[in-house]
């Protein structure tokens, strides 16, 4: 395993990516609505990405074949959108957007709830980043991986909820996708040690259900194997001595 750490500079990109993937979301949330299609909003993710100087990172990665992932209901990760998928009233969606500005990338995603949804619905969207920001809490230099996935795992248990096990989040800088792997489950105290200058995100895929997920046959759609809603919120990171640098926070309540 190789952990890239990151220079000042570097860092300073970093934050400049991560900014530019954070405003293009919340431009995405102003819009979201009841009637809108998926394929909007890979519309909007273009044209706002193309208008803050990045590029997509996700368009053709591996294939993919869209600029944004988007997770509708019981889809738990990497949705691909459709001119004909409707978002209706009650429906919760995750938007995955990740920019790729000036050589360096910023990875962010919201769950976002369309309309008057049921109350179960929201508490689920609502335990999901509250189980993304217990992970968040715990980064510093010195503390372990584990520490983290403990974290995410305790915060789960209290919200009655289930965590994917099969994806986790990922390191992040030049590439997209880069080592660590981020378990978000695990044990306190195991794991690699962090170090100031490692990036990386946290992205608890939470369950209404239980945590057991199929893949569909596009070789992309994640979805929950009992039918039962899914939520996400992320954030990309870098480890500081005190605690971590949230690149893709636009401000303190995000």
């Amino acid at each position: 395993m190789s952990i890239e750490i990151l220079s000042a500079a570097e860092i300073e990109k970093m934050k400049r990516a991560g900014r530019a993937a954070a405003e293009t979301l919340a431009y995405v949330g102003e819009r979201i609505r009841a009637g809108i299609t998926t394929g909007e909003i890979e519309r909007w993710v273009r044209e706002d990405t193309a208008r803050r100087g990045g590029r997509p990172s996700q368009l053709g990665y591996k294939g993919f074949p869209a600029a944004v992932c988007t997770s509708r209901n019981e889809i738990v990760c990497h949705g691909i959108p459709r001119k004909d998928e409707l978002l209706s009233e009650g429906d919760i969606v995750n938007v995955d957007v990740t920019t790729n500005l000036d050589g360096f990338h910023g990875d962010t995603s919201a769950t976002f709830i369309i309309g008057q949804a049921k109350p179960p619905a929201v508490r689920l969207v609502e335990a999901a980043r509250r189980c993304r920001d217990a992970g968040i809490a715990v980064v510093r230099e010195g503390a372990r991986m584990g520490d983290i996935g403990a974290a995410i795992e305790a915060q789960a248990r209290r919200e009655n909820v289930s965590i994917v096990t099969e994806l986790g989040g990922h390191g992040i800088g030049r590439r997209m996708h880069a080592d660590p792997h981020v378990h978000h489950t695990g044990k306190a105290g195991t794991g690699i040690r962090l170090k100031a200058g490692m990036a990386f995100t946290i992205e608890p895929m939470v369950n209404q259900g239980n945590e057991a997920v199929r893949f569909l046959d596009d070789g992309w759609t994640v979805v929950t194997a009992d039918g039962e809603l899914s939520a996400q919120w992320e954030h990309t990171l870098i480890v500081t001595p005190t605690g971590c640098l949230v690149t893709t926070r636009v401000d303190e309540g995000t």
